[in-house]
């Protein structure tokens, strides 16, 4: 296991006190990051004692500790995957290559490109969800934001460190560009779409973590088979930490979908929305919503810069190893396009198909959860289906962009789409009756917004009605 630095300013794994060029800048870089931390971070709780975990090591058993801490407190570090001895390159034109350990000149600007990108939806995330607190289901949900919050933070970290490492003068720059954007600012917004999305209640903060964190599981994916070392090894550890983002969303989704279920079949007949609930087919157009903009973030179908990247072994697929041929020279992937106002197949060489091959992965992946909120959806006897929509619907990047489609992938004209938007995608006025929902936050241990049920247990073996969040 690599050691671990914890008492310095900066705790880290990568022998930080030993480049003192790199840890000045760092220590420049951090008084920054607080204050856009105190700024943008979450609003009226950064005095608040949260139980958090913090990273203490790069060993995927025990890497965690829980505790109190204030926010704008935590230990914020740089922590890499420990190293494949004698790594070669998996894939691409190098494939068999030793790993790279700095970064090759012909490929400095791509590799900028990808970690700025994968870098600028970190802190993106966090303004986005600034003001969830503030109406919060229940004190472990609080806690819950906030663990995602302060971890979206330390892989901000990890990039600007790599930016810091290797990219001399135009990496400090794009690392200060990156608390200089704003999620949702029409002259500075963040770079990716779904990004500056507002996120004005919990059942959107649920489907985000679910939907786009997911999105963001496979990226690090990718790259965490990129030939550059110092960038796999990065997203390998990034990777232990998405994983709760994700569960976040995933039970989050679940507990309302099962507490509407729950009450309306202890109240045949009514309106699930009479009773202070979220009713299904809402959930439903959420879904459409969510998942639709986060299809958008792996890019276009057909993608020459996806091609270029796995060729110079950039960015690879998930979990690379599952694949036979790892040049992908000469295979072909099957595609829906649109042809003359009809759906046609059509083959795409592979390697200008890795988008959607990851996205492939992805959209399975999605799929897995949604069986089990039908699953919670039978179990209490309620014949509704949640469906993920076609990959077609509703994009607004890629071959589909521009035109218009069913949620089950039916290519319809303009006016069509309009007539059934709010049929299929959250309404003004959904957004309206979700927002009479968010209520004051509920701040007593244990207690559970009335369209909420409670979780099935705590966390790191506290029960339900722990202090997850201290309001002295």
């Amino acid at each position: 296991m690599s050691n671990v630095a914890t008492q310095e300013k900066i705790p880290n794994n990568v022998d930080l006190s030993n480049d003192r060029r790199l840890q000045r800048a760092l220590e420049q870089w951090q008084p920054n990051f607080i204050k856009w931390w105190v700024d943008m971070g979450p609003d009226g709780f950064q005095a608040h004692d949260v139980w958090l975990r913090t990273a203490i090591s790069a060993d995927s058993d025990g890497w965690a500790h829980f505790d109190y801490v204030k926010m704008p407190d935590y230990r914020w570090g740089i922590f890499l995957a420990d190293p494949v001895k004698d790594r070669t390159i998996g894939f691409g034109d190098e494939m068999g290559k030793p790993a790279w350990q700095e970064v090759p000149g012909e490929h400095r600007n791509a590799l900028r490109r990808l970690i700025v990108t994968q870098g600028d939806t970190e802190p993106a995330s966090v303004e986005q969800q600034r003001f969830l607190g503030q109406t919060c289901p229940s004190l472990y949900d609080l806690r819950n934001l906030f663990q995602v919050n302060v971890e979206e933070g330390r892989h901000l970290w990890a990039m600007v460190y790599l930016l810091q490492s290797y990219f001399g003068r135009d990496g400090r720059e794009e690392a200060e560009a990156l608390l200089e954007r704003r999620s949702g600012d029409p002259d500075n917004p963040r770079i990716l779409g779904a990004f500056n999305a507002p996120m004005l209640d919990w059942l959107s903060f649920f489907m985000f973590t679910y939907f786009t964190d997911r999105d963001g599981k496979y990226q690090l994916l990718a790259l965490a088979e990129s030939s550059f070392d110092p960038l796999s090894r990065s997203c390998r550890f990034m990777l232990t930490e998405e994983a709760h983002h994700m569960f976040v969303g995933e039970t989050g989704v679940q507990r309302i979908v099962k507490r509407t279920a729950e009450m309306m079949k202890e109240h045949p007949g009514k309106d699930p929305r009479q009773l202070g609930l979220i009713d299904l087919p809402t959930i439903q157009r959420y879904m459409n919503y969510w998942y639709s903009l986060s299809l958008d973030l792996f890019g276009g179908e057909i993608s020459s810069n996806a091609a270029q990247y796995f060729a110079s072994g950039l960015k690879g697929r998930a979990h690379e190893d599952r694949f036979e041929d790892h040049v992908a020279l000469e295979g072909h992937y099957d595609m829906d396009v649109i042809k003359d106002g009809k759906v046609t197949r059509e083959e795409v060489g592979m390697r200008n198909a890795m988008n959607e091959v990851l996205r492939d992965a992805y959209v399975d992946d999605c799929q897995r959860g949604v069986d089990k909120w039908n699953k919670t959806l039978a179990e209490v006897g309620s014949d509704f289906q949640l469906t993920l929509p076609s990959r077609r619907f509703n994009r607004q990047v890629g071959i589909y962009s521009g035109m218009f489609f069913t949620p089950t992938g039916e290519l319809i004209n303009e006016s069509e789409f309009n007539k059934k938007k709010d049929e299929w995608l959250i309404s003004e006025s959904d957004r309206e009756f979700i927002k009479s929902l968010m209520g004051a936050a509920i701040h007593e241990p244990g207690k559970m917004a009335n369209w909420i049920a409670a979780p099935n247990r705590g966390i790191k073996g506290k029960p339900i009605d722990y202090e997850y969040v201290r309001h002295d």
